[in-house]
C-alpha cells in the first residue's frame, strides 16, 4: 500500500544535513545542506558528473547512472567533510502525469470538528486507488475543500461537518523509471529518503511564497525534457513535461552545420541566442575540422535562426498548457524560466513575445549559498539546491507529525513489503497501541519499572 509522502520519509538522518540528488539528462549534481541553530539553511557541498544512463529524464542504465552518482557524491562529500547515506531524489521524464482526483469520507459523530487527523487520513485514502498499469504515484497535492456541500474551503480544520471531500492533484510516473531509480541509488551505496518531482523542487529554489499565492508558472528547461509547474494561491495546480529541450537544440546544431555533438554544444553555450539581428551577420565562427578536414563556418545569425526555431517549439508548447486551461489568466507573478536552457540569450523576452506573459529567468538565491555563490548561483544548479530546500521542509513536516503521535516504542515498525524488492522507500510505520487494550498497558508500564529496577541494581 502506498502511504502519503511526507509518511515515507526516514526520520534517521541527522536534523541538520539533507542531501539532494538531481538526475538529470546531462549531468547528476549533488547538493548537500545545512542548518543552522537559528534554522538558516546553508549549501554546504556540491558535486556533478556527466550523466551516463539516462534519456530524456528517464534510466535507462541502472549501472551507469549508479557510477555517475557516486563520482559526483563523493566530489560533495570532499568539500564538506560529511559522509553521505541517504537522499532526496529528483525524478522527471515524458511519462510524468497530472490528472485530477477526488476524494470523499463520512464522519459518524455529531458535531465533529475537523482535525488535521481527519485530513491526513483522507489523503492517506488516495494512495489506495487503483492505478493503470505500469504506473506510480509520486505525489497527491491537496487543491481544495467541500465541506458538507460548501465548497472553495483552503483550510478545512477546526470546522464542523460531517462530509469531507477534497480536490487532489495526482501526480503519476512510469513505474519502472521510479523502480530504476531506486536501484541505482541503492547500487551506488545510498538509499532514497524520498522522490520530488523535479520542477516542484526547482521552484523551491527560484519562486519565494508571494510569487506561488499570486500565480506563477516556473518552467524548468533541462537537457531531456521541459518541466512545468503552475501553483496558484500557494498550490500546486498543474504539472506537464513537454519532451523538447537543450539537447534538442544542440541536434538541430549539430545536423543543420553537420559538426561533432560536443562543437554543437559549445556553440549553443557560448553563443547561443534566440533572436536574429542583422548586426549577427557579420561575426563568422570557425569550426575546426576532424582529421585534417577543412573548418567549418558559421554566422551568429544562422546559429540563432537554428535556436530560435527550435526554442519557439518549446515555448508554443508551454504556451498551449497554459492556455488549455485557462491558467494564463491567473499568473500574477508572471513565468520563471530556469534549468540550464534558460541561460540561452533573451530568450526571457522570447518568451514574453510567444505567450505573452511578463517572464523572468530565475537562478537560486546567494542566501542559501554563502560562500558556494560563485559556484552554485547557476539556473541549471536550481532542482539540485531546491531538493535540499524541499528535503527540509518535509523533515520539518515529518517532526511535527511525530509531536502529534501517541507515546509508542520506537521498535514497533510495520516493514514496507517493497523493501525487499529494492522499490520501497526503506522506512516502516510506527503502529498504534489497539484502543481499549488496558491489559498490554498495564504489561508495559510493569515492564518499563521493572527495567529502571533492574538498571539500577547493576
Amino acid at each position: 500500500m502506498e502511504s502519503m509522502q511526507e509518511k515515507n520519509l526516514s526520520a534517521s538522518v541527522r536534523k541538520d544535513v539533507i542531501v539532494g540528488i538531481d538526475v538529470g539528462t546531462t549531468k547528476i549534481a549533488v547538493f548537500i545542506g545545512q542548518k543552522d541553530e537559528t534554522g538558516k539553511v546553508s549549501i554546504i557541498g556540491m558535486g556533478k558528473t556527466p550523466s551516463v544512463g539516462v534519456q530524456h529524464g528517464e534510466v535507462k542504465n541502472i549501472t551507469n547512472t549508479a557510477n555517475s552518482i557516486k563520482i559526483a557524491v563523493a566530489e560533495a562529500e570532499n568539500k564538506c567533510n560529511v559522509k553521505v547515506t541517504e537522499a532526496y531524489v529528483g525524478i522527471a521524464g515524458h511519462n510524468i502525469k497530472n490528472s485530477l482526483l477526488r476524494g470523499t469520507t463520512i464522519i459518524k459523530e455529531e458535531d465533529h470538528i475537523i482535525t488535521q487527523e481527519d485530513i491526513d487520513r483522507l489523503l492517506e485514502e488516495q494512495y489506495n486507488i487503483a492505478m493503470p498499469p505500469g504506473d506510480k504515484i509520486i505525489d497527491i497535492v491537496p487543491q481544495d475543500y467541500i465541506i458538507d456541500g460548501e465548497a472553495g474551503i483552503t483550510d478545512p480544520v477546526g470546522r464542523s461537518g460531517k462530509t469531507i471531500e477534497c480536490n487532489y492533484n495526482l501526480i503519476s510516473g512510469d513505474e519502472t523509471n521510479v523502480h530504476n531509480i531506486y536501484r541505482s541509488v541503492s547500487l551506488a551505496g545510498y538509499s532514497v529518503k524520498g522522490l520530488i518531482l523535479e520542477p516542484i523542487a526547482s521552484a523551491e529554489a527560484v519562486v519565494n511564497d508571494n510569487e506561488k499565492s499570486a500565480g506563477i508558472c516556473l518552467v524548468d528547461i533541462g537537457g531531456g525534457t521541459t518541466d512545468m509547474a503552475v501553483f496558484q494561491d500557494g498550490i500546486l495546480r498543474h504539472t506537464a513535461v513537454i519532451q523538447l529541450a537543450g539537447n534538442s537544440i544542440t541536434n538541430d546544431i549539430k545536423d543543420t552545420c553537420r559538426i561533432m555533438q560536443n562543437q554543437a554544444e559549445a556553440l549553443k553555450t557560448h553563443y547561443g541566442d534566440c533572436l536574429q539581428v542583422p548586426k549577427q551577420q557579420n561575426t563568422v565562427i570557425q569550426i575546426p575540422g576532424l582529421r585534417g578536414r577543412e573548418s567549418r563556418e558559421i554566422t551568429l545569425f544562422m546559429l540563432a535562426g537554428i535556436i530560435k526555431a527550435r526554442v519557439e517549439m518549446i515555448l508554443q508548447q508551454v504556451d498551449y498548457e497554459l492556455k488549455n486551461d485557462s491558467y494564463d489568466k491567473m499568473l500574477i507573478a508572471g513565468i520563471v524560466l530556469t534549468g540550464g536552457g534558460s541561460k540561452l540569450q533573451h530568450i526571457a523576452q522570447y518568451t514574453e513575445y510567444i505567450t505573452g506573459i511578463t517572464t523572468r529567468v530565475g537562478e537560486p538565491d546567494s542566501i542559501w549559498l554563502g560562500d558556494k555563490a560563485s559556484e552554485c548561483q547557476d539556473p541549471m544548479y536550481s532542482t539540485g539546491i531546491g531538493l535540499v530546500l524541499k528535503g527540509f521542509e518535509y523533515e520539518e513536516k515529518n517532526n511535527k507529525d511525530k509531536k502529534t503521535d501517541p507515546v509508542i516504542e520506537d521498535n514497533q515498525v510495520e516493514e514496507n513489503p517493497e523493501d525487499t524488492q529494492g522499490k520501497g522507500k526503506g522506512r516502516g510505520r510506527r503502529k498504534k497501541e489497539p484502543k481499549g487494550d488496558s491489559n498490554r498497558l498495564i504489561n508495559r508500564i510493569g515492564d518499563f519499572f521493572t527495567k529502571i529496577l533492574n538498571d539500577t541494581v547493576e
